[in-house]
């Protein structure tokens, strides 16, 4: 599943690469043949569809699989061989940890000068230079600097001779002209290693820019093992891909006015890669509902009941198919078009229109059912029966009824809104009554009626 991370940094790579007339790539890094599946590669390249980011645009390109460049990484590590930048090694990870006294330390250079030639298990390792300071210039967090003695010398091919992603990574990026990195901040620390394979293959390394990481409401980075963290599950909910998209951008960045609903051509306008913040970014569940809604309501209603429409049908609607209505659906859409934030919301806010019977939520019925609900019941019913049907005119049965029974307005409603809805909460109340019809509505107050004094 695509991680909303990844969604961001795939949306700032986009808004640079159409700012600056450049192209957006995407590469597939399947060298790794577990974690590798080619309906996975689909939903990477639906997922990004579903933002705005496809082969539509001239800017787009790919996708590329790593895995077609398999020679090309091998030869990049034999060059590096013949130049004396890399050396053949066959100590395990047990003799490194017995010469040095910890696996922690990392490899100690121990074949550096053993000058051994390839055979099956010797790994190839990168000779990093032993003085000096290799200088990340990254437009988000200035340069840091890392101390070559503090980086080992990595392994750039396996034992069986296949590379490893750091060498592979920076040769696919050779072939294919990337001139920025925008990633996530958690690659930093590879970036060193990268860029020294970069020199030493001869190339000026790419512009980095490394974004901060992304945290749940306890500031601990979005995990899959404990948060929802799949754009596909958001766009599966009901959260607008126009939504969405507007609110990633967000994250770690914004237009520096007061104004944060924005169409993702302006935001792509305003973008600034180097107004990045660097520390971590909240992502703010509520907000983005919030968000939500207010796209939900700037939708027009065709629109809006279209987008609807998959909640409207199994396997998400609680009601047969057959007893669905369309033009029953389509004269409360405009109320709940103003209450919802997730489009799978209205499946609840409009279900009571077509079940038989509304839903039997206990916690509601304790909540209404209260002592004087039959009076309440049975004063609504008589008004009811006679009542022209039309939502003024049952407000002003209700408002009757509750001058009867010395309550507010809305604690009379209560009883009345379960009988009929079942629920607490829902849509306007005298429009709901309107739009279910006098004899539905009798037959629901009886009913409940019935359970109350049975």
């Amino acid at each position: 599943m695509f991680h909303v991370g990844g969604a961001r940094s795939a949306l700032y790579n986009w808004a640079v690469a159409r700012q600056s007339g450049g192209t957006f790539v995407l590469r597939i890094e399947d060298t790794d043949g577990a974690r590798n599946q080619p309906e996975w590669v689909d939903g990477i390249v639906s997922a990004l569809a579903a933002i705005g980011i496809s082969d539509s645009d001239p800017a787009f390109e790919g996708p590329y699989f790593q895995s077609q460049n398999a020679e090309r990484h091998k030869e990049a590590g034999l060059q590096l061989l013949a130049a004396g930048r890399a050396y053949y090694c066959d100590c395990t990870r047990e003799q490194v940890a017995e010469r040095t006294g910890s696996v922690q330390l990392g490899y100690d250079g121990f074949c550096r000068d053993r000058g051994l030639t390839y055979e099956a298990g010797r790994a190839l390792r990168f000779r990093t230079p032993d003085e000096g300071t290799t200088v990340v210039v990254d437009l988000i967090r200035g340069e840091p600097a890392f101390p070559n003695s503090a980086i080992e010398d990595f392994v750039i091919a396996r034992g069986d001779g296949s590379p490893v992603f750091l060498i592979a990574n920076v040769v696919d990026d050779l072939d294919e002209g990337i001139t920025q990195v925008i990633r996530g901040e958690e690659h930093l620390s590879n970036t060193p290693k990268q860029q020294l394979l970069w020199e030493a293959l001869g190339a000026t390394p790419p512009v980095w820019a490394h974004l901060p990481v992304i945290v749940n409401e306890r500031r601990q980075k979005l995990s899959k093992r404990r948060d929802k963290v799949a754009l596909e599950d958001y766009l599966a909910e009901g959260y607008l891909p126009e939504a969405m998209v507007n609110y990633l951008m967000l994250l770690g960045w914004g237009p520096g006015e007061d104004r944060e609903i924005r169409p993702y051509p302006e935001l792509e306008q305003l973008f600034d890669i180097k107004a990045v913040n660097g520390s971590s970014a909240f992502f703010d569940v509520k907000k983005l509902a919030a968000f939500n809604g207010e796209y939900i309501r700037a939708l027009a209603p065709a629109d809006f009941a279209a987008a609807c429409a998959p909640w409207l049908t199994l396997p998400h609607a609680t009601w047969s198919p057959d007893a669905f209505d369309q033009v029953l659906f389509d004269t409360v859409a405009p109320l709940a078009q103003t209450r919802i934030t997730i489009l799978s919301e209205i499946t609840a806010y409009v279900d009571f229109l077509f079940l038989d019977e509304p839903v039997n939520d206990e916690t509601a019925w304790a909540k209404a059912m209260k002592a004087g609900a039959p009076d309440i019941l049975r004063d609504a019913r008589a008004g009811l029966a006679d009542a022209t049907w039309q939502a003024e005119q049952l407000k002003a049965v209700l408002e009757a009824v509750s001058e009867k029974n010395g309550l507010k307005l809305g604690k009379a409603q209560a009883p009345i809104r379960v009988a009929t809805t079942g629920r607490t909460v829902g849509l306007p109340l005298f429009e709901s009554l309107e739009a279910l019809a006098r004899e539905r509505v009798l037959a629901r107050i009886d009913a409940a009626l019935g359970r109350l004094e049975p």
